[in-house]
């Protein structure tokens, strides 16, 4: 009876992603022992679990888009650091009204973020159009604003950073007033909400796993996969606009050769060590955003744990390479041929 539990445990398709996320934080019970330690400071939360939360926002906002992408197309959007880059810089050009620095808005607020997420979308309707029409691979397709997007980015900043030092502009990277969560937190938990009623609510989840699953048959049955291919492109470059006004938030400024950068990368780790299959079909929002949560865990694990900034990167591609080894169909197979063999020694052992 307690076999068939625990196999029923193991089965579900969360239980390795929430497994990896707890195995990390348990990790930093034995190394920090402040760790899960959370206190008040003018009226806003500090602690390590509240920037983890914090900072994992907007990658848990790309992992979103990104999702949506792989399972459609089967395929990934490599633009999308690039994106949150041009955004910032459309941004923070419109409300700097073309200076370096600005003290105040020479344009309203809402117009500067309304711009923004019309970057990010137009552009992921550019990447949109050039998979689902053009039959371009994806990561071929997205290899252009990848490469161009910070140049753009660039031009527009005039190959400078541009400050925006409006204390109404940190908000959103910051916390409201009189409220103690993280704005980005919020932020993300307002989209992934929103994404995952649109997907429950309406076909467009099935839609976008049936042309996952097999583009020409749901073409065939009536769904049109060049729309729905196109759309989640676009809602990916929604995402990243987003993503891009909240870390531009964080620094009040446009740093095109900072913001996002390798983003892309992290948001795409996010999607396979949720479970995803980055071959396109089935997919989880949910398990997407708890491997966002893991690799910002894993990020502030080590840095609690005095690891510099240049060997980051290395301990952490150690542990995702074990996470997504410990979750790939190969090791699954290996998994229950192994059980299989420990059930037959026990049948025989009865049988004798």
């Amino acid at each position: 009876m307690k076999n068939d539990t625990l196999k029923k445990i193991t089965s579900q398709r969360l239980f390795l992603p929430i497994f990896c996320l707890a195995l990390v934080l348990l990790v930093n019970v034995i190394t920090t022992p402040n760790f899960f330690a959370i206190s008040v400071r003018d009226g806003v939360l500090y602690g390590y679990i509240i920037d983890i939360i914090n900072r994992a926002s907007e990658l848990v906002i790309l992992a979103i888009g990104m999702t949506l992408v792989v399972s459609s197309s089967a395929g990934t959007d490599i633009s999308v650091g690039a994106i949150m880059a041009v955004s910032a810089a459309v941004c923070c050009n419109i409300l700097s009204g073309g200076e370096r620095a600005a003290t105040e808005f020479a344009n309203p607020l809402i117009l500067g973020f309304l711009a923004a997420l019309a970057v990010g979308i137009l552009i992921g309707c550019f990447n949109g159009f050039l998979v689902s029409k053009l039959n371009i691979q994806p990561m071929v397709a997205t290899l252009i604003m990848f490469t161009a997007g910070r140049g753009i980015a660039q031009l527009i900043t005039d190959g400078q950073i541009t400050y925006v030092r409006v204390d109404s502009y940190k908000i959103l990277g910051s916390s409201f007033p009189g409220v103690p969560v993280p704005t980005p937190f919020i932020v993300a938990v307002v989209l992934v909400v929103v994404t995952a009623v649109i997907l429950k609510k309406t076909a467009l989840g099935m839609y976008i796993q049936s042309v996952g699953i097999n583009k020409r048959a749901s073409r065939l049955i009536g769904i049109k996969s060049v729309m729905i291919i196109f759309l989640t492109y676009a809602y990916c470059g929604l995402c990243s606009g987003l993503a891009g006004l909240i870390a531009s938030s964080r620094i009040y400024s446009a740093d095109a050769n900072n913001i996002g950068l390798n983003m892309e990368l992290d948001a795409i780790l996010a999607v396979a060590i949720g479970g995803n299959s980055l071959g396109g079909g089935k997919f989880s929002i949910a398990g997407s955003v708890i491997g966002a949560y893991t690799i910002q865990a894993l990020t502030t694990t080590l840095y609690a744990m005095h690891v510099s900034s240049d060997q980051v990167p290395v301990y952490k591609a150690i542990v995702v390479v074990i996470i997504v080894t410990l979750q790939s169909p190969g090791f699954e197979r290996w998994r229950k041929s192994l059980t299989k063999k420990k059930e037959l020694k026990l049948a025989e052992k009865e049988a004798a």
